[in-house]
């Protein structure tokens, strides 16, 4: 059984959408110095890095990078992050990942960072999709998809290239 495969974003549309939330990232945080991006593992990290790019290449902000480790078919386990509690302690964080699908994923992202006083905290996907669980939300979205509960959102991420696919 072939599956019809449809291109959402090509690489340089998703390259023009993370400037736009590097944009968005940069007016959140006007007044601060140092904002932390935390980038959820696998893909969310992998945009994480680029927006991290992006910010610094049109503001003064100093950006700190942060791997959050989940277990997406097991959220409930430990979630741990590449940086300790210690350095985004009242500190603007932009919780970064690919796909909002259900929410779960964001949700208990969210929770972790929770257990640490924030001064701001922000959500930010590459695709927002239409079936959310949870009453989460992305603060900044490069796009918004509405489909089916049958169809998959791919984001596609490597070293030659990067792709949003319907599957």
């Amino acid at each position: 059984m072939q599956t019809d495969k449809t291109i959402i974003l090509t690489s340089t549309q998703i390259e023009h959408k993370i400037r736009r939330i590097a944009f968005q990232t940069y007016e959140s945080n006007i007044e601060e110095k140092t904002v932390v991006i935390a980038g959820i593992v696998e893909n969310g990290y992998k945009i994480a890095q680029k927006l991290k790019s992006a910010v610094e290449s049109i503001s003064d902000i100093k950006v700190i990078l942060c791997e959050v480790h989940i277990d997406k078919k097991n959220p409930l386990n430990t979630i741990s992050t590449s940086i300790p509690s210690d350095e985004y302690k009242e500190q603007s964080i932009v919780l970064v990942d690919d796909v909002l699908h259900s929410g779960t994923t964001l949700i208990y992202g969210v929770r972790h960072f929770l257990n640490v006083p924030l001064k701001r905290f922000k959500t930010a996907v590459l695709v927002n999709r239409s079936h959310k669980k949870y009453p989460v939300k992305a603060d900044f979205k490069g796009i918004s998809l509405s489909t089916s509960f049958n169809e998959n959102v791919k984001v596609i991420i490597d070293d030659a290239d990067m792709q949003v696919i319907l599957e």
